[in-house]
């Protein structure tokens, strides 16, 4: 029976995935390597280069390493002071869900490391030259290395102060949000159920032994490598029925085991990782909510934004577009968990998350209302018949919305007009109620 905790590869890609994101991961890199950098410089003392390089006076490397360690502290707690800003500024202009990749910033998290490193670095050389650690090549190399500092600093600086003035704004955000999105939702259609079997959610209810989770909150993560060494151990057969982004409870099955009587439901549940919140990497359906609760709090009463809702839809149509463009032959995940089965994600849950708080919060919004019939009409064109369905389905319903909401003849016809391609029934139901 394998352990309830496989080091499995696929576990090793979340684990180190989850890591880069993580704050204090950068920092601590270039902090190891600037105390590394000092070292290096020593050894330069024993190559017998002091005869041919320049001699450098002490006192001129004693003040660059002062200068910079007065400096880079005080710039790394600005660095620390911007950044939280601009967390909240993400969390009250756009969505709190939106934090963890605001938090991730390539930019930002490289500028902060390269401040902390260079303060590290300076320290740890003063200390070493006022101890008259190196020789005439040493300190030639501690300055080398200082200058060679100094520019990453002025080029890691000069970056981030553009970048800071954009980080945290609701445009800024969307982008990074739909970035999320964009990379899940590709992920999953070139692998749609994750290289296992595929199986419809009525067959997974009519069969097989529930296995309920050890505890409550959203599945973050389901590590099939586990459940096929496992299906094996017991000469089984597992239907999952938590995908990522799933609430479970303690009566809620995570998976259902059919083909054997007498197994170790911990062999089987071990695969999930399960935590109180969803995060986006293997969750697509989480990174459209999040794009929609940034469009639904620019629709509330306090904010009044309906341009960043419009940004919203516009981003949507992009993503659903991706989802039916013709796939990468070399990028198709191959069947490789033959004991494992798997659910598809519905188009129709993507078009829920993805529309109905809009079409809800946005329906007294002429400009909103007009812009997504327009969104539903572009998706309608597309070949795929379950997105045309789905995208027909949401424009009546939206159109449903609109003729409740406005009072203004002159906009329930246009909101109309931008459905005709799909809501002539409701067109006449409106008819016949008045409108």
């Amino acid at each position: 029976m394998p352990p309830l905790r496989r080091l499995t590869t696929d576990r090793l890609r979340v684990f180190f995935s989850r890591l880069k994101d993580r704050l204090w991961v950068r920092p601590l890199l270039l902090c190891v390597l600037a105390v590394g950098g000092t070292f290096i410089a020593r050894l330069v003392d024993g190559t017998g280069l002091a005869d041919v390089l320049p001699r450098i006076q002490q006192d001129s490397v004693e003040s660059l390493l002062t200068i910079m360690a007065s400096s880079m502290l005080v710039i790394a707690t600005f660095s620390v002071g911007a950044m939280v800003a601009a967390y909240a500024s993400a969390s009250v202009g756009a969505t709190p869900r939106s934090i963890p990749l605001v938090i991730s910033d390539d930019v930002t998290q490289n500028a902060l490391s390269a401040f902390i490193g260079a303060f590290i670095f300076s320290i740890v050389s003063l200390v070493a030259v006022q101890n008259h650690i190196f020789g005439s090549a040493g300190l030639f190399a501690i300055y080398v290395l200082t200058l060679l500092v100094f520019a990453i600093v002025i080029l890691t600086f000069v970056r981030w102060v553009d970048r800071i003035a954009r980080l945290g704004r609701v445009v800024n955000t969307i982008e990074k949000v739909e970035e999320a999105a964009t990379g899940a939702l590709d992920r999953r259609r070139h692998a749609p159920t994750l290289g296992a079997l595929a199986i419809s959610a009525s067959q997974i209810r009519e069969t097989g032994i529930p296995v309920f989770p050890p505890k409550v909150g959203y599945v973050q993560h389901v590590d099939l490598e586990t459940l096929q060494s496992a299906a094996e151990a017991a000469d089984c057969r597992v239907m999952v029925t938590a995908l990522p982004g799933t609430f479970v409870s303690a009566r809620r099955p995570i998976l259902r085991v059919a083909g054997c009587d007498a197994f170790e439901p911990e062999a089987f549940s071990g695969a999930f990782t399960i935590c109180p919140n969803r995060v986006f990497e293997d969750d697509p359906r989480f990174a459209l909510l999040a794009l929609s609760e940034i469009a639904d709090k620019a629709l509330s009463p306090g904010m009044n934004d309906p341009g960043t809702a419009i940004n919203v839809i516009g981003a949507m149509v992009r993503l659903f577009t991706l989802w039916v463009s013709p796939l990468e032959p070399d990028r198709v995940m191959e069947i490789t968990y033959d004991r494992v089965s798997v659910p598809t994600l519905e188009i129709d849950d993507l078009f829920d998350d993805a529309f109905t708080a809009i079409a809800r919060d946005g329906a007294g919004f002429v400009e909103v209302s007009i812009r997504l019939q327009k969104a539903f009409r572009a998706l309608a064109e597309t070949d795929d018949q379950v997105l045309i369905e789905a995208a027909k389905r949401h424009s009546r319903m939206a159109l449903a919305r609109s003729e409740r909401a406005m009072s203004f003849p002159a906009d329930i016809d246009a909101v109309r007009r931008a459905a005709s391609f799909s809501a002539l029934g409701a067109q006449d139901e409106g008819a016949a109620r008045g409108l």
